[in-house]
């Protein structure tokens, strides 16, 4: 599927043609995508923190990840496999609106709360900066530009580790229904991520 450039005028009809699109797809195809999704995340994971090691640099170590909302591409049971390696998975946090998220440590056995929009978030904890940040994303394009849900808080969140100099790797996880054409012009805030991962694979490439 491909969707044509907006304006600001139809980003809200943009997002509905979106949600939609991956509304429609069916069981079978969101466990292949999510079973499909995981596996490279895995793979990829491995192979950076194994060349990190060879290389005598530090090791990827904290990995901000996300709790699905409905539709979403699942990634919880590779959290859970990257805890019991010894990884820091770390869930977004919404303290403010208009500011940044922070990401507090996640496990299996963490109390959980309602925050946000509904979202599960972690009940404790102190926050931690990520090396990568796996991004939740519903549009994309070629160039790995991203639509998400209209509330700017990755963009923000993004954009202050860049300003604070925290270097990481951005990988947005979206359903390949999610592909729009490379004539589609992001918003001055919108921040390019490293890569974006599908169940077809990884565009335009893996970072």
């Amino acid at each position: 599927m491909t969707t044509k450039n907006m304006t600001k005028d139809n980003a809200v009809a943009l997002r509905k043609r979106l949600r939609e699109a991956r509304a429609s797809l069916n069981d079978a195809q969101r466990q292949r995508g999510g079973l499909l999704m995981r596996g490279r995340l895995y793979t990829w994971v491995g192979l950076a923190r194994d060349a990190a090691r060879k290389a005598g640099r530090p090791e990827l170590s904290v990995i901000a990840a996300y709790w699905p909302l409905a539709d979403e591409p699942d990634l919880r049971p590779l959290l859970s496999q990257w805890v019991e390696a010894g990884i820091t998975v770390a869930l977004p946090v919404v303290r403010a609106p208009d500011q940044p998220l922070e990401f507090l440590p996640w496990a299996p056995d963490a109390p959980m709360r309602e925050g946000a929009y509904g979202i599960a978030e972690p009940a404790a904890g102190t926050a931690v900066i990520p090396e990568l940040v796996l991004v939740p994303t519903l549009g994309y394009t070629g160039r790995g530009d991203r639509v998400g849900y209209g509330g700017g808080y990755y963009d923000r969140t993004l954009a202050a580790l860049k300003a604070a100099g925290h270097a990481c790797t951005t990988i947005g996880v979206a359903w390949t229904t999610g592909r729009l054409e490379d004539t589609h012009v992001p918003e001055p805030h919108d921040v390019r991520l490293d890569a974006i991962l599908t169940p077809d694979g990884w565009v335009p490439k893996a970072p």
